[in-house]
């Protein structure tokens, strides 16, 4: 089931501010879409699927120093689509799967014959 949460972090006016609020925001688990709302943009309202409220509102303190959980309610999928469909919102963009590593190399043996079958020892 999904939810909808709103975290009200104090972010000072500061880009970076919440730049690093909703990058902690994504790296929990079961996040699909986050955005900022408010008079100061201070509030981030996360929308995912099985996000545990108080692990990212304790991840959020520890790096503001402060933050309140505000509301967390059940999202219908409705009212998600219309949303998500609106002016001004990012849709997810899908990159083409790369396989990074180290290229791999195949030498090929080459098997030299001897032209002469006798046996030819160079200790001997």
């Amino acid at each position: 089931m999904k939810q909808k949460m709103v975290i009200r972090v104090p972010v000072n006016g500061e880009k970076k501010c919440r730049s690093k609020a909703m990058q902690t925001a994504v790296g929990v688990p079961g996040v699909e879409s986050i955005a900022l709302e408010g008079e100061d943009k201070n509030q981030i309202v996360v929308i995912g699927d099985s996000v545990d409220s108080v692990n990212l509102t304790c991840l959020l303190r520890k790096k503001f120093g402060s933050a309140e959980l505000l509301s967390v309610s059940a999202v219908s999928e409705k009212k998600q689509k219309e949303n998500m469909t609106g002016p001004g919102v990012l849709q997810p963009m899908v990159w083409p799967p790369y396989q990074a590593g180290v290229p791999q190399y195949y030498y090929s043996t080459v098997v030299c014959e001897d032209k002469n079958n006798y046996d030819t020892c160079s200790i001997m």
